[in-house]
């Protein structure tokens, strides 16, 4: 026999063994579904899990792009002979190449008043005229403080949509006054809050004022904490070291005096983060696939049992045991693959639906379709090695006896 007439052989028995493994799938089409049915759920979970991470991820690794790059955050503790910031040093740090603006951030806490009205711990951040430069949509009606209001510590404000509400319904704010711990403020616009990453992290703050006001009322002179913008969102790298030759100089090269966070550090500690999560979620979701694959094994021993007869007389008209480890293996991997498949498409719906219930853009991950698809692959193949091991050791003899 040649060896096109041995590879034709093959071929055809491989096609004989599926389709009556098809024909077994189809006569048991209940306890074939209820089989199947685990490896599904296996597969939609961790498709949905890991593609919706995954897409989040995405949303988020987006929005320090938009919103977080070419910025740096710097916050001192200082030693004992300084704990912040000065004007000179602020100077100082803008001589630095790629640095195009510096944002003093101040904060306090104020009991707001109004007439009759009053609210306690109202947080006012203290800032410059940078800040307004950066982002200049912020402001909806009125100024932005300008150097003058800075360099004279001028008593005017800047106040958001919850301060407007509790203290001005019905009445335009601008030009009018309010009393920030007693003291006499007017508003001179109203603004929408940032929404940077920048800004989440140092808190959002309901009121803005000059930063040389904020420090008289919290009777300090220095700064601690500041946003130094960058003229490009790649200039981070190349800024850093020589912001910290800077700084260990101001602060007499004692250690732990400051902290500059980049937002390419939190974005490699976000993506860590996520990272793992979907590791952790995607190890939960395949207990499910291991169970139902507990699932396959039960119903292919259940099958040898009952098929004893069959596979007697098959082997009496000459069938080889690996014909019939074959046919029981191919079966297992169909049940597990029709499954895995079904898993998928259920996997991606299921995060689709989640992505738009969150507000982010959904995206295919093909790494968790190959993770599913090959996951119910092995499935099938470990959980049906067993019983088609069992089917291919049969004798004859015994199986015939049972007609």
């Amino acid at each position: 026999m040649s060896v096109i007439d041995r590879f034709m052989g093959h071929v055809y028995m491989f096609t004989e063994s599926c389709v009556m493994a098809i024909e077994n799938i189809m006569q048991n089409r209940l306890r074939s579904f209820l089989t199947v049915l685990g490896i599904m759920i296996g597969v939609t979970a961790v498709i949905s899990l890991i593609t919706t991470i995954s897409a989040v991820s995405t949303s988020i690794s987006s929005s320090f792009t938009s919103m977080g790059a070419g910025t740096m955050t710097l916050s001192t503790t200082g030693n004992d002979l300084k704990d912040g910031l000065d004007d000179d040093d602020m100077k100082r740090i803008l001589e630095i190449e790629h640095v195009r603006g510096l944002s003093p951030s101040v904060t306090v806490s104020c009991t707001v008043a109004r007439g009759n009205t009053s609210e306690t711990s109202i947080t006012a951040q203290g800032t410059n005229d940078t800040y307004f430069e950066v982002h200049e949509d912020m402001v909806k009606s009125g100024r932005t403080i300008n150097p003058i209001d800075t360099e004279n510590s001028s008593r005017v404000c800047l106040i958001n949509g919850d301060i407007v509400e509790s203290f001005f319904y019905g009445v335009s704010p601008v030009g009018k006054t309010i009393y920030l711990n007693r003291i006499q403020f007017t508003v001179i616009s109203i603004y929408e809050s940032d929404t940077s990453i920048a800004s989440l992290l140092s808190g959002s703050a309901k009121i803005l004022i000059p930063y040389t006001t904020a420090l008289k009322m919290n009777n300090a002179s220095l700064v601690t904490s500041a946003t130094i913008y960058l003229d490009s969102a790649n200039a981070s790298a190349e800024v850093q070291p020589k912001l910290e030759e800077l700084l260990d100089e101001i602060f007499s090269y004692e250690d732990d005096t400051y902290k500059i966070t980049t937002m390419d550090s939190i974005e490699e500690t976000m993506n860590t983060m996520m990272s793992m999560m979907s590791a952790l979620l995607g190890g939960i979701a395949s207990i499910a696939l291991v169970v139902g694959g507990i699932g396959i094994m039960n119903m292919m021993l259940t099958s040898v049992t009952e098929r004893t007869v069959e596979i007697g007389l098959k082997k009496a008209i000459g069938a080889e045991p690996g014909q019939i480890q074959m046919q029981f293996l191919i079966e297992s991997f169909l049940l597990s693959m029709i499954g895995g498949l079904a898993g998928v498409v259920l996997g991606l719906i299921l995060s689709a639906v989640m992505c738009h219930l969150m507000g982010t853009e959904f995206v295919i991950s093909y790494g968790a379709i190959a993770l599913g698809v090959g996951f119910s692959a092995a499935v099938g193949i470990i959980f049906g090695w067993s019983p088609a091991r069992k089917a291919s050791k049969l004798s004859p003899i015994e199986a015939l006896r049972r007609m």
